[in-house]
């Protein structure tokens, strides 16, 4: 271990001479600092826009999702034909489930579905809030479908203090069928 007397000491030494001064008035190898300085606060950005871009491109797929699940599931309602999803996805009375299926069919590449969450509702209600007539069920025709559609975004930066941005959409439409 260097005490501080010896390192001062060194450092005179080194002054005396000339050679701290002649090494702190020279410029070479500081266009290499500064381009490695710049070039990483560019690369920082550039990603950084990216990672922007693509949270704005997920938020615009939740938003879109909650909208054509909610279209799905209001086509789809007990008046529709009581066929069964099993034999054809796109002909069928709509449940929670077959709404979640929708969802996750159009995830668009790059997104994850295990950070999605779909969830439909069928509050028994009209868009003027009375009870609406729910004889075939809660999904009869002039009845409310809800729809929520979350995901969870993770920000693959390691310095910020949430990595997760959570993207949310509802979705509220009145069965026609």
């Amino acid at each position: 271990m260097v005490s501080i007397h010896k390192l001062a000491r060194l450092i005179k030494t080194v002054n005396s001479t000339g050679t701290l001064s002649k090494l702190a008035e020279e410029d070479r190898g500081s266009e290499s600092v500064e381009f490695a300085l710049s070039i990483s606060v560019w690369m920082g950005a550039a990603f950084m826009v990216m990672y922007v871009s693509f949270a704005l491109y997920a938020a615009h797929f939740v938003a879109n999702a909650a909208e054509e699940a909610g279209r799905f599931a209001m086509v789809r309602g007990s008046s529709w034909n009581g066929a069964s999803c099993s034999a054809n996805a796109l002909d069928c009375t709509a449940t929670s489930d077959d709404i979640s299926r929708y969802v996750v069919s159009a995830l668009p590449p790059g997104m994850s579905s295990a950070n999605l969450s779909v969830k439909s509702s069928w509050p028994g209600t009209t868009a003027s809030g009375t009870a609406c007539d729910i004889e075939d069920g809660a999904n009869s025709p002039n009845c409310l479908v809800v729809v929520n559609v979350t995901y969870q975004f993770t920000f693959p930066v390691p310095f910020f203090t949430q990595s997760t941005l959570p993207l949310k959409s509802t979705s509220t439409m009145t069965i026609s069928q």
